[in-house]
């Protein structure tokens, strides 16, 4: 009986981390950028005083969904996403490299051009700077180019160009803080000449609720059951224990 109830104990268990996961891509299904996580169930074998016959499941995160997301246009100039393969590079909060794939960057009261969680967007000797301006204009490789105060509207002049690289996808990771990074890492990635950004336009997640609400329903389901043998179990000692007794 106690095999019995450890067995539906840790299903129960590993049902609630698998949920978890799945809530967490759903919560995000609006959350431009996000990348959602995959979720998998692996037959552990249960080893002890007997041959491993018995197994249960173990729920983990084998890796993140990188495929992109549909474009939205937002209208707003300081608005990019990439345009197929690559990603752009900002500066995380330890201060390391990381990389998104789309930004609604700003400029702050210090002329730094973050994006809208904050983070300084790398440029190509650092984080972006960006001088007084009344127009901000990015092109298709990630230069930016300014018209000055007072300049006349046809005046525009380059000041930097966003760092954009186009690692291998399978070189990728999502740490606990969200940030997409290149596994060991040891040294910033070069720049890309070939990846391409559109302005205007913010990338959407690339959770399908439908997909993420069905397999939620799925383990609600699948933990109802665990439940259910654990009842099972404790019924199941209950009778034997009035059988010792009468004996």
């Amino acid at each position: 009986m106690d095999k019995m109830l450890y067995v539906s104990m840790t299903g129960a268990k590993e049902n609630t981390l698998a949920m978890r996961a799945h809530a967490n891509n759903l919560a995000n299904v609006s959350t431009t950028g996000f990348k959602r996580d995959f979720e998998q169930a692996r037959s552990m074998p249960v080893f002890g005083d007997h041959f491993p016959a018995r197994v249960y499941a173990m729920s983990e995160r084998p890796g993140t969904d990188f495929t992109a997301g549909t474009l939205q246009e937002t209208g707003n100039d300081l608005d990019v996403a990439v345009e197929g393969q690559g990603w752009v590079a900002v500066q995380a909060a330890d201060g390391s490299e990381a990389y998104v794939r789309t930004a609604a960057m700003q400029i702050d009261a210090l002329g730094i051009l973050r994006t809208g969680s904050g983070l300084p967007v790398l440029g190509n000797g650092g984080p972006i700077a960006v001088p007084p301006e009344q127009k901000v204009e990015i092109g298709a490789d990630g230069t930016i180019s300014i018209r000055a105060l007072g300049e006349a509207p046809n005046v525009m002049a380059e000041v930097d160009r966003i760092k954009l690289v186009n690692p291998d996808p399978s070189t990728l990771e999502k740490g606990l803080d969200g940030m997409i990074r290149v596994k060991d890492q040891t040294e910033p990635l070069a720049p890309d000449a070939n990846v391409r950004v559109v302005s205007g336009f913010l990338e959407a997640s690339n959770v399908n609720a439908v997909e993420e609400m069905t397999a939620i329903l799925s383990l609600s389901r699948q933990f109802e059951l665990h439940v259910k043998m654990m009842r099972t179990a404790e019924e199941d000692a209950t009778a034997a224990a009035r059988v010792l007794q009468s004996s």
